[in-house]
C-alpha cells in the first residue's frame, strides 16, 4: 500500500474576491501535494470555503441578496481562481454543505453531553471583521490585535467550550512534539503569548445573528465560526460522532495543515482541544506560512494595493506566476511582489536559465543528429560531476521539501539547470561538431544534457506543471526515473520557447494605466 498524505489549506472566508496574497497558500499546498504524488504517496488535498458568520450576513444585506446567494457567488469565484492557478485539489469543500452542517451539530451535541460545552453569558469586546472576542488587555492601541480595526462592546447569551480544561495537556503536547507547530517562531509565539498566560474558555455559539449552523437543541443559537470552520478537516473525509467512514480512518490524522500565520492560533490551540474532546488524534503538523506583500506592505483593498491572480496570469502566464509565488516567499519570512521583480525573475530564471537551456539542447539535437540522440558513453571528467548532480537531485529536493522549504527545493533544481548551461560552455558542442572523430563524444554530451533536462522537468511538475508537460512533449520521453539513466533513446520533437523574455521598460510603459 502507498503511504498516505493528507494536506489541507485553510478554507477561505467568503467575504470577498481572492487576491494574489490569498492565492499563495493554495499554490504552496498544491506544490507540496504534487511533489508527494511524484514520490508515490496516496495524496488527499483539501481546500474550500468558510461561509457562515455575522460578516457574511451584513455583506449579503449590503448587496441586497440572501446570505446563501452571496456565498454561492463568492465560493464559485474562489474555486474559479484556484482552478486558474492550476491547483490539483481532491476536494473543494463548503461549510454550507448539508453533510458538514449535520455533522457539526452532532459534534456540538457530543461536546455538550461530555461537559466540554456549557451555557453562559459573554460580555467583551468584539471585532466583526475577524469575528473574534477580545479582552481589554489583548487590544493593541485600543483596537483589534489581528486587523487593527475598531472593536465594539458585546453582551449576549452563549455556549462556551472549556478550553481551560486542556491547557496543561496542550502545553505538554507542544513541548513534547517540537515539530507540531512550524516554523519555530510561530510555536514560541503561541506558547509565550497565548498558552502560558492562561487559556480562557471559548465562545462557540451566537444569538445576535442567524447566518450559521443552528444548535439543534437550542434553536436561538448558531454555532460560532471556529467550531464550524475547523471541523471541516474531519467532516469532509467521513467523520461523524457515531460513524467514521473508511476514508476517515485512512486519511486522519492530517499530515499537514497549511495556514496563514495570522490564523495559526486557532489551528494550534482551539483545534487540538476540539479534537481531544472528540477523542481524536491531532494533525501531525501545523505550518503557519508567511505573507506575500505588495511593495513591502500588506495587501488590502482599502489601501488600493491589491493584485488579482487572474490579471497576473493573463499578463505573464500561470506557471510564471506560480514560480514567483513559490520561489520568492521564504520559509518563515514575508515575501514581496512588484511587477518589476516579477519580470526580472521571469527573464533571468524562466526564459534564460530554463527556457534557453531546453531550446539550445533540442536545437543542437536536430542540427547534429536529426533529433535522434542516444548515449555513446564517451565520458570525460567534466561529465562525472554533472551525472552525480543529476543522481543527487532527488535527495536534495526531498530534504528541502520534507522541511517545507519549497523555495530552496526549487533552487536545487535550478542549480542543476545552471550547471547544465555551464556544461555546454565547457564541452563546446559546436567545436566537437567540426570533427567527425568527435561525433560520438558530441552525442554523449547532448545525451547528458537531455538527461539533466528530463530529470529536472519531472521535479518541476510539482511547481510548474504546464511547463513540465511542455518539456516532456518536446523531449518526447517516456522514462519517469528521477535519476540519470544510461540507455534512453531520444527522438526529439521541435523546440518551441517555454518563456519569452519581457522588455520591462516597454511592458511597464504599455501597461502602466492598467496596473
Amino acid at each position: 500500500m502507498k503511504n498516505k498524505f493528507y494536506i489541507s489549506t485553510a478554507i477561505m472566508y467568503t467575504s470577498g474576491k481572492p487576491h494574489i496574497g490569498n492565492t499563495y497558500e493554495v499554490v504552496l499546498a498544491d506544490a507540496i501535494a504534487r511533489y508527494k504524488r511524484l514520490k508515490g504517496y496516496d495524496v488527499y488535498f483539501q481546500t474550500g470555503t468558510d461561509e457562515h458568520g455575522e460578516k457574511i450576513e451584513i455583506k449579503a444585506k449590503e448587496n441586497g441578496v440572501s446570505p446563501k446567494e452571496f456565498v454561492d457567488n463568492l465560493s464559485l469565484e474562489i474555486k474559479k481562481t484556484w482552478d486558474i492557478m492550476n491547483t490539483s485539489y481532491d476536494n473543494f469543500v463548503r461549510t454550507t454543505d448539508e453533510k458538514h452542517e449535520r455533522v457539526v451539530q452532532h459534534i456540538f451535541q457530543k461536546m455538550y453531553e461530555k461537559g466540554d460545552i456549557y451555557k453562559g453569558e459573554y460580555k467583551g469586546l468584539y471585532c466583526t471583521p475577524c469575528e473574534s472576542f477580545w479582552t481589554e488587555s489583548q487590544l493593541v492601541d485600543g483596537k483589534c490585535p489581528d486587523c487593527g480595526r475598531v472593536v465594539k462592546e458585546a453582551k449576549e447569551e452563549a455556549y462556551f467550550f472549556k478550553l481551560s480544561k486542556y491547557q496543561k495537556k496542550l502545553e505538554t503536547y507542544i513541548e513534547e512534539h517540537p515539530d507540531f507547530i512550524q516554523p519555530v517562531s510561530r510555536k514560541n509565539e503561541m506558547m509565550n503569548n497565548f498558552i502560558k498566560p492562561g487559556l480562557q474558555d471559548l465562545c462557540v455559539s451566537r444569538t445576535s445573528f442567524s447566518w450559521g449552523i443552528p444548535v439543534d437543541f437550542d434553536s436561538k443559537h448558531v454555532v460560532y465560526v471556529w467550531l464550524d470552520a475547523l471541523t471541516n478537516y474531519i467532516t469532509n473525509i467521513g467523520y461523524d460522532v457515531e460513524n467514521q467512514e473508511e476514508r476517515f480512518q485512512k486519511y486522519w490524522p492530517a499530515d499537514l495543515h497549511l495556514i496563514g500565520k495570522d490564523i495559526i492560533r486557532f489551528h494550534s490551540i482551539y483545534w487540538p482541544c476540539f479534537l481531544w474532546s472528540l477523542g481524536l488524534e491531532l494533525p501531525k503538523k501545523v505550518f503557519g506560512h508567511p505573507w506575500l506583500l505588495m511593495n513591502n506592505d500588506k495587501m488590502s483593498k482599502s489601501k488600493g494595493n491589491v493584485i488579482y491572480p487572474e490579471e497576473l496570469v493573463e499578463l505573464f502566464g500561470v506557471d510564471a506566476v506560480r514560480y514567483y509565488l513559490l520561489h520568492e516567499i521564504p520559509f518563515s519570512s514575508d515575501g514581496n511582489i512588484t511587477y518589476e521583480l516579477l519580470i526580472e525573475r521571469i527573464n533571468s530564471d524562466l526564459a534564460n536559465i530554463l527556457g534557453n537551456l531546453v531550446q539550445r539542447t533540442i536545437t543542437m539535437g536536430h542540427k547534429y543528429f536529426e533529433g535522434k540522440v542516444e548515449n555513446k558513453r564517451i565520458v570525460e571528467d567534466m561529465d562525472k560531476s554533472l551525472i552525480q548532480s543529476i543522481d543527487n537531485l532527488d535527495n536534495r529536493v526531498q530534504e528541502k521539501m520534507n522541511q517545507l522549504e519549497v523555495s530552496e527545493a526549487i533552487n536545487e533544481i535550478f542549480a542543476l539547470l545552471r550547471m547544465s548551461n555551464k556544461y555546454i560552455d565547457e564541452s563546446m558542442p559546436w567545436v566537437l561538431a567540426k570533427e567527425d572523430s568527435k561525433k560520438n563524444r558530441l552525442e554523449t554530451v547532448l545525451y547528458h544534457l537531455l538527461e539533466s533536462i528530463r530529470v529536472c522537468s519531472l521535479f518541476l511538475k510539482a511547481y510548474l506543471p504546464d511547463t513540465s508537460d511542455a518539456i516532456k512533449k518536446q523531449l518526447n520521453f517516456q522514462c519517469m526515473e528521477l535519476s540519470f539513466v544510461e540507455n534512453n533513446q531520444y527522438e526529439l520533437k521541435e523546440a518551441s520557447p517555454l518563456f519569452k523574455r519581457i522588455d520591462k521598460d516597454k511592458f511597464l510603459k504599455d501597461n502602466v494605466n492598467n496596473l
